[in-house]
């Protein structure tokens, strides 16, 4: 697949997705991202805003299975990985799989789950293995997890492990939709093409395929990425670790996750090279999440996205 074939699947998977989700146009594309990247995002946002819906979508659009766990403080390890049960009729043990073993996961809530479960899940996201007894169980290779959190809420969560956050490629923000896309978004929930009914009765056109995502993915490694860039993106996730207003700043993981995701942006463009745009424009999605800010800088009001935002005015451009 060369890059025109390219932009005209992404075409074809973007009209199949707009039949479905109205607006939240940078969500999708960050959402795509991940998935070109065979990465996992982790989506915030408040209620109502269609995390799952979009999350639902690109599994019937992809042709992926998917599954959905609501996460819950009493949510244990064998819930979501499964156990081996014992079978009388044939006297041995049966493994009866969990909703682990799927493609796209959404995991809801994530921020609900104690310690243990989370553990269970971030295996499954770092090594796409599952352990039941001691037993270690392969998942598929285009696993993806997409989770959600509330940022309003804060009663009865656990806060995520900095261990975890890393390894989630993104944070995608979910705002509130235009004035016009949710008059179309009211609408349309009036008649048979709501969206929810839509999804339901399955008339989202599969256009791709889990054994064909491959091929998407092998058309980033067309997209050439300068020395000078490469240098941009080492240099603006170093200059994390030094800011006076970080305590913790972004490791190497964070390098590697801008410019794979930035690779992606170039492609989505249209481009065959990245720019220091693209480090721009995947930047603050990529690092929000990873930087921990000192106590006095909190106290202070000062948040991550102000941070990054000036850090990418200091850091000298390349030409």
């Amino acid at each position: 697949m060369n890059l025109e074939e390219f932009q005209a699947a992404i075409e074809r998977i973007l009209a199949a997705i707009r039949t479905v989700i109205i607006g939240q146009e940078e969500a999708i594309r960050y959402s795509l991202i991940v998935i070109l990247t065979n990465q996992h995002a982790l989506i915030e946002g408040v209620p109502g805003l269609g995390k799952t819906l979009l999350a639902r979508t690109l599994a019937a659009v992809l042709g992926c299975e998917f599954r959905r766990i609501q996460f819950t403080p009493d949510l244990m390890p064998a819930d979501i990985t499964g156990t081996n049960v014992f079978n009388l009729q044939r006297n041995e043990f049966t493994l009866v799989k969990g909703p682990l073993f799927t493609t796209f996961l959404l995991a809801d809530e994530i921020n609900r789950a104690p310690a243990k479960t989370q553990s269970a899940l971030l295996e499954a996201m770092q090594e796409r293995t599952v352990t039941i007894d001691r037993e270690t169980h392969r998942l598929p290779a285009a696993f993806t997890v997409f989770a959600t959190q509330n940022p309003i809420e804060s009663e009865g969560t656990y806060p995520l492990p900095e261990a975890q956050k890393d390894r989630f490629m993104l944070k995608i923000p979910m705002a509130w939709p235009e004035a016009a896309d949710e008059l179309a978004l009211a609408e349309r929930s009036l008649t048979e093409q709501a969206p929810e009914a839509v999804l339901e009765r399955g008339e989202v056109e599969a256009i791709w395929g889990p054994a064909q995502l491959s091929c998407l993915r092998q058309v980033l490694g067309l997209v050439r990425v300068s020395p000078q860039v490469i240098a941009y993106a080492v240099e603006v996730v170093r200059c994390t670790r030094s800011d006076e207003s970080i305590l913790v700043g972004a490791g190497p993981r964070a390098t590697q996750a801008i410019l794979r995701a930035a690779r992606a942006w170039a492609a989505l463009s249209q481009r065959d090279f990245v720019s220091p745009d693209d480090i721009h424009a995947i930047a603050l999605p990529v690092l929000e999440h990873r930087l921990l800010l000192r106590p006095e800088s909190e106290l202070e009001g000062v948040r991550p996205t102000e941070v990054v935002s000036r850090l990418l005015r200091e850091v000298p451009v390349p030409r």
